[in-house]
């Protein structure tokens, strides 16, 4: 396990040695801090509960902030932020927080691992310019590394308004409770994190299963969804033809498009595969869950006609289906995949496939047809799809953007 400094700061540190601080109330502070309340509040929670206990057994803490450091593709940490008699401030950091706090005493001490102790208007190592600290009239800071056992470090920050800063006493007060500190602040780095990825990778609805131990192979679950499936068209001729990181951009350009018409309309992505992107929309009303899919549908081509990206326009096929899947488990030993299976999702592949060969850009069955009843659908008679004996009745519409 990292330590959380190779030298204790208390004997770096020249200031006044002040008024030792009774040892039975640091005890209850670092009792709190890994007792059960701490451990079932929120960070907003743990941060003005440590503020108030801190200034209670007399330190003289203006300002208590919490720098936590995640994985996320978005997000590069958290910022809880918290001084008296004021609320809790929560700040999520993007990546490029870091260029403008990049030579600031809080990088520094993220970095090298060491803590440090800061007075106001220090040119090598400034701190007021960030903005939970900027305006506030701090004199002094101190700034603890939180090393947790892998992954990023992050870190706590202790600010005073008192002149002349903290004693000697108050920061070795400090060091005794940073241990706990760290390791309750790493519970909620690891919680964070796991839910971030899982979300991420695989969706909410599909984390949510995994946390609850639905990981076994074989466990799968029946239900109706709406179904939908979105796929780029002419992408082959754009990877034939242009390099390949400008192919990735493009990609990842038109699933900005696609992926938050589909959560925003309460679906989920369930795949990417090469530049389709299959989804559903589970709710227990049939109604609902069609007229769902069918706006995110219609977001997802009118935002693609206005598409375009280094003078290139782009288009795409929908696929739209009512029925029931089976979601689960597949794969083999230690490598499991979550997905949905059934005839219902070969129909919807199928009626993908159909939107190429009838030059439309979306088409859906007729058991999502009759759940939308909407007066824009129009047939497109019934068509032969590879696997199905019968030909199979599919419709269009008139929507915004569309064919």
């Amino acid at each position: 396990m990292n330590t959380i400094t190779r030298e204790p700061i208390s004997q770096r540190h020249r200031g006044s040695v002040g008024r030792n601080v009774d040892p039975g109330s640091i005890l209850a502070v670092l009792e709190w801090l890994a007792g059960d309340e701490c451990h079932s509040i929120d960070e907003a929670g743990l941060v003005a509960g440590l503020g108030l206990r801190l200034r209670q057994i007399g330190l003289p803490i203006d300002r208590l902030t919490l720098h936590l450091m995640t994985l996320h593709p978005e997000i590069l940490g958290r910022t809880v932020a918290w001084a008296p008699l004021e609320p809790v401030e929560i700040h999520d950091r993007d990546h490029g927080i870091k260029l403008e706090f990049a030579s600031s005493a809080l990088v520094k001490v993220m970095e090298t691992r060491e803590p440090m102790i800061v007075d106001a208007g220090d040119k090598d190592s400034p701190w007021q310019h960030i903005d939970v600290f900027a305006g506030r009239n701090l004199v002094q800071l101190m700034i603890a590394p939180l090393c947790n056992v892998d992954g990023p470090v992050s870190a706590a920050g202790f600010g005073t308004k008192r002149p002349g800063g903290f004693t000697l006493s108050e920061i070795r007060v400090v060091e005794r409770i940073l241990p706990a500190l760290r390791n309750t602040c790493e519970m909620r780095v690891m919680r964070h994190a796991e839910l971030s990825l899982l979300d991420t990778y695989i969706g909410p609805m599909t984390a949510q299963r995994i946390l609850a131990g639905k990981i076994r192979q074989g466990e799968i679950e029946t239900m109706q969804a709406a179904l939908l499936l979105c796929d780029m068209k002419g992408f082959t001729e754009l990877s034939n033809r242009l390099p390949d990181e400008k192919v990735l951009e493009l990609l990842n350009a038109y699933f900005d498009v696609v992926v938050p018409a589909i959560t925003g309309h309460g679906g989920e992505v369930l795949k990417f595969m090469g530049d389709a992107a299959l989804a559903f929309f589970p709710t227990s009303d049939a109604v609902v869950a069609s007229q769902r899919a069918l706006a995110a549908s219609d977001e997802i081509f009118t935002h693609l006609a206005e598409f375009e990206q280094d003078g290139v326009r782009i288009d795409a096929t929908v696929a739209l289906h009512y029925g029931r899947v089976s979601y689960g488990n597949i794969g083999s030993g230690q490598r499991l995949d979550f997905t949905v299976i059934g005839s219902d999702v070969n129909l919807l592949s199928r009626i993908q496939t159909a939107c190429g060969v009838l030059g439309k850009s979306i088409l859906m069955s007729d058991a999502f047809r009759r759940r939308i009843a909407s007066d824009k659908v129009v047939r497109t008679g019934r068509q032969n799809l590879k696997g199905f004996t019968e030909p199979v009745e599919l419709f269009t519409i008139a929507m915004s953007g569309a064919k």
